[in-house]
């Protein structure tokens, strides 16, 4: 197998693989094994579809178990076993516990679609035309998601206008320390006079991941659904890449105290990393007409299987203590890194989603080739690609945070040194 198959053959598109020229062959944990052999510790996860590690040992055998016996594979929206049983799952272990009266839309099997089900449905609810979108935000590749999308590169993909769209501040967007934000939001929305058609929903990350790892004070969150709530305006989390416990919690917007009109998951809810994605709506919003939105994948069985043994790590609240112990250590060594390098850095983030920004945005991709060398795999992050992104499985074994943390101190100490060549790198 060699690499050249790939730059031969694949579209120009392509874009990790740009990044981690190797060929891999193995995956278990947090590692991954190339076809020399060589290990990587994955400080990526699959860009958040790999909460749980890879190949976990329930999940594979949950799965190898369902298709030795010729179970249904796929269904479209037909009744299964293995929908009924991840739908009483689901309710039981997620929405009962934390008081969710959600009904489950299966879309389609990726992020987008979950997102492009939640704003038909928000626009169909409320006839109204227009939603709100926050600066930095990505929401995912397909026409609708790009249109609520921030990144100008992306958007410009899309090679027709992309409209029905308000953009307004995401928290702390002018770094000031005088954000005005959500009172500039209830002003515009107050006002018969501002110019801003009433919208049907606001679309919003916690934390803003391929933004720039940007996280939203709880407070901040709290007020924002206060003000779209007294306006009538649906609120829609999109928890796709900071859902499924990567903040510590299953849902980001928990600690906030605040109940989402609509809900998109996906990534790491099938636990094994098969496509599946879901839209929760308020059981008062499901207005759809039978086929209404639909997908010939929305049915993947093998996903309901594994997402429902994934399920059983949050019957209790230990994954969510788990991470959030590795998440302050992570944290205790990052800010003692960005003190001591040479070169302007900030650290960012929530749980096990945390980033360094660098004021000289190519540090970040240096920084993630110099990890890469040194046996890590971790990506970059933001409109510049200015944040270098750390995205661990959250059940990362200890040894391997420990080692992939002191790869990560390596690397940068090493770039620093490399830009700040008269300054000492402590």
């Amino acid at each position: 197998m060699s690499i050249e198959t790939i730059n031969r053959l694949e579209s120009e598109v392509r874009g990790y693989v740009r990044n981690f020229p190797c060929v891999f062959t193995h995956a278990s944990g947090a590692r991954l094994t190339d076809e020399d052999g060589r290990e990587y510790i994955d400080f990526f996860a699959g860009a958040g579809v790999m909460n749980y590690g890879h190949n976990h040992p329930d999940l594979k055998r949950a799965l190898l178990d369902y298709l030795s016996e010729d179970r249904i594979v796929h269904s479209l929206d037909m009744a299964t076993e293995a929908k009924v049983k991840f739908l009483e799952r689901f309710e039981e272990v997620i929405l009962k516990p934390r008081g969710l009266d959600y009904r489950v839309q299966f879309p389609g099997p990726t992020g987008t679609n979950a997102v492009e089900a939640a704003l038909k449905l928000a626009r169909k609810v409320t006839g109204r035309e227009r939603v709100l979108s926050f600066t930095n935000a990505f929401h995912g590749m397909t026409l609708g998601a790009l249109a609520v999308t921030g990144n100008s590169f992306k958007r410009a993909g899309a090679g027709v206008p992309l409209s029905h769209v308000s953009m307004v501040p995401f928290d702390s967007y002018l770094e000031d320390g005088k954000d005005q934000s959500l009172a500039l939001l209830d002003a515009l929305l107050s006002d018969e006079g501002s110019g801003m058609d009433k919208p049907a929903a606001a679309i919003i990350e916690t934390v803003q991941a391929e933004g720039g790892v940007n996280v939203a004070r709880m407070e901040w969150l709290k007020e924002l659904a206060a003000i779209l709530k007294r306006h009538d305006v649906l609120l829609i989390v999109d928890d796709i890449q900071v859902g499924c416990g990567r903040t510590g919690p299953f849902f980001s917007f928990e600690p906030a105290g605040i109940k989402p009109d609509i809900v998109c998951l996906s990534k790491s809810l099938s636990g094994f990393g098969l496509p599946l994605a879901v839209t929760l709506m308020r059981s008062d919003l499901d207005v759809w007409s039978p086929g209404e939105h639909n997908g010939t994948f929305r049915g993947h069985n093998p996903a309901f299987v594994t997402a429902t043994a994934a399920l059983d790590f949050w019957a209790d609240d230990s994954l969510r203590q788990e991470t959030e112990r590795k998440a302050a250590k992570v944290t205790q060594r990052l800010e003692a890194l960005v003190r001591q390098i040479p070169v302007q850095a900030e650290l960012r983030g929530r749980g096990l989603i945390q980033g360094i920004e660098f004021a000289d945005p190519e540090m970040a991709a240096e920084c993630s080739a110099e990890a890469f060398k040194r046996g890590l795999i971790i990506e970059t992050a933001g409109i510049d690609d200015q944040v270098l992104k750390l995205l661990p499985p959250l059940m990362i074994p200890e040894a391997d945070l420990d080692a992939g943390l002191t790869i990560v101190e390596e690397a940068v100490r090493a770039v620093a040194s490399r830009k700040s060549p008269d300054r000492k790198v402590a």
